[in-house]
């Protein structure tokens, strides 16, 4: 299992990346629209969604909601991503909630319809905001796609990063576990080395790209907070998984399980960074 997993991220980590740096935005825009519309697909699955025909309807009202941001942002000048930001605003809003929601464990964890219609709103305020994030960064100026690039190196080093000080450190100088009834092998430890590392990729990353360095502290507390909700995307999707007793959100991916299992992180850190970085200027 080791090796596939192995193999499959050498495989999909070269994709991405040259994808972010070469592809043309809309381009990327409609690559990453399948990709987390897939992602969507498994997350009306761990919504208890089983028929194929209502999933395929659900997904089909997301389709059409981004459809709908898109022609929204047309104008006379050639378009506006004032409606898009407002989305990004309102994910980000999202997240805030999912952390009120993880702390009340036992919310919508029944079969209800109630249940239900929380958690297929809840997938909807996770992929449509992370998908207008996604193309208002890689579309800002100058150097939009190396700051996604950036973005994404946050998640994927602070999970690397956390691996490594969890493993080695876990447990030695925090009792606690980070959320023992979500996740229980997360520890605070693996937290504070996966933020360590990504502030150091923040750090080097934003420099390349020609970041001042008086730009430097805003640059690494919007790094953090990218990390932060990240670690939040991660955990409500284990929380979701945990309501119906499943161990990947599918198995698409050799090693990896779904595609939801692979981009949780990044639906909750793009919102943020997006936002950060509008705000603070860098």
């Amino acid at each position: 299992m080791t090796k596939t997993r192995l193999l499959a991220a050498l495989i999909m980590a070269p994709i991405a990346i040259l994808s972010v740096l070469f592809v043309p935005t809309p381009v990327l825009a409609a690559l990453a629209a399948l990709l987390f519309l897939t992602a969507l697909w498994e997350w009306l699955k761990l919504a208890e969604v089983d028929d194929t025909l209502a999933r395929t309807i659900l997904l089909l009202c997301n389709v059409a909601v981004m459809a709908a941001l898109v022609w929204g942002s047309r104008s006379a000048q050639g378009g506006s991503f004032a409606l898009l930001q407002l989305v990004v605003v309102v994910g980000v809003a999202w997240w805030l909630l999912a952390m009120l929601w993880m702390k009340h464990y036992h919310f919508a964890s029944d079969h209800d319809s109630n249940a239900r219609a929380f958690k297929l709103l809840a997938g909807t305020l996770a992929v449509v905001p992370a998908w207008c994030a996604l193309g208002l960064i890689h579309a800002s100026q100058p150097n939009g796609h190396q700051w996604l690039l950036l973005a994404l190196l946050l998640v994927w080093s602070a999970d690397t990063g956390a691996y490594f000080a969890g493993r080695h450190f876990g447990g030695k100088f925090f009792a606690r576990k980070l959320a023992p009834r979500i996740s229980p092998n997360k520890t605070i430890e693996g937290l504070l080395g996966g933020l360590l590392l990504a502030l150091a990729v923040a750090i080097a990353g934003a420099l390349l790209i020609g970041a001042r360095v008086e730009q430097l502290p805003a640059i690494g507390v919007v790094a953090l907070a990218t990390v932060l909700f990240s670690v939040v995307g991660d955990l409500f999707e284990s929380l979701l998984k945990r309501h119906v007793g499943a161990k990947d959100s599918g198995d698409l991916i050799p090693g990896h399980g779904g595609v939801l299992d692979r981009v949780d992180s990044v639906l909750a850190a793009l919102p943020v960074f997006a936002l950060g970085k509008a705000w603070l200027g860098f």
